[in-house]
């Protein structure tokens, strides 16, 4: 006993007991989180991320910098962006940007695979920090609640892309798409990183269950037939209003041409008949 006593008077003895209270605390964490175990996929991720950075620097950089620092007044950094948001902003095609009257539309085609995009998000989640594209599980609504997904839209959603998910105009030339092509990925990848305009709403925001029972109240309000006829696109009361307007006068126009056209067979007719009566009151005299 008296040699342990001995050896713990050492300072080497202290240093050693730190570096093995480390390794327990290491080991504990990987065993918990399940993040130490099998080797073929940090493999499969460097490729991942190899070939996500070729393709960056061919197709990105320009704009990001060689390293995604960003470039000021050109474009932001993506150091932190996370995965979910370069999958978000290239699988709806708003990047990359190109030149002339297309880079501002609100849908435009995809330039990259899914695979390429998959690459990408890789190599940028590499640098560090932001959200991961999330899995199937987490946007899979099909024990969500579509009624509570219908208020929670409506609190935070509806006042930009309306209740009809047709999207509108914002101010500052900013726009609201609308929500009617957006797979359930993408409507959660940007309630996570809030592209544009958007807030971000994170899960402390809004839960994961939450945005997925707004996940089920969008893919259902789409898919609902129009008992009342023809939808007007669902752009809400203003398009509604407008047709009605437009309808009544149109109304209004051809009922007072209808008048008008009356009044003048008429006259026409009243005009023939004093005709005739003079004819014949001036017969005799000749």
């Amino acid at each position: 006993m008296s040699w342990i006593i001995a050896r713990r008077r050492r300072p080497a003895a202290g240093y050693a007991a730190l570096l093995l209270g480390l390794a327990l605390v290491a080991a504990l964490y990987a065993a918990i989180t399940g993040h130490g175990g099998a080797s073929a996929a940090p493999n499969q991720s460097q490729q991942g991320i190899a070939e996500g950075e070729q393709l960056f620097r061919a197709n990105c950089s320009t704009c990001h910098g060689q390293q995604a620092q960003g470039q000021p007044g050109i474009a932001p950094s993506l150091i932190g962006a996370g995965a979910a948001s370069v999958d978000f902003q290239m699988s709806t095609g708003r990047m990359p940007l190109s030149g002339g009257p297309e880079a501002e539309a609100p849908k435009k085609p995809v330039r990259f695979t899914e695979q390429q995009i998959e690459a990408i998000a890789d190599y940028i989640a590499s640098l560090g920090g932001g959200p991961a594209i999330p899995s199937e599980q987490q946007v899979n609504s099909s024990g969500a609640d579509p009624g509570v997904g219908s208020q929670l839209f409506n609190a935070n959603c509806g006042q930009c892309h309306n209740a009809g998910l047709s999207g509108g105009a914002l101010t500052y030339g900013k726009y609201a798409p609308a929500l009617n092509e957006a797979s359930p990925t993408q409507i959660y990848e940007a309630m996570l990183t809030g592209p544009e305009a958007m807030p971000v709403f994170s899960d402390g925001t809004l839960s994961p269950q939450a945005k997925r029972d707004i996940i089920a109240f969008i893919t259902q309000t789409r898919s609902e037939p129009n008992p009342g006829g023809f939808s007007l696109g669902r752009t809400g009361p203003v398009t509604e209003g407008l047709v009605i307007w437009l309808g009544g006068m149109v109304f209004l126009v051809l009922i007072a041409m209808w008048i008008t056209a009356k009044r003048r067979d008429s006259a026409a007719t009243d005009t023939s008949q004093t005709g005739d009566t003079t004819a014949e009151i001036h017969e005799p005299g000749d």
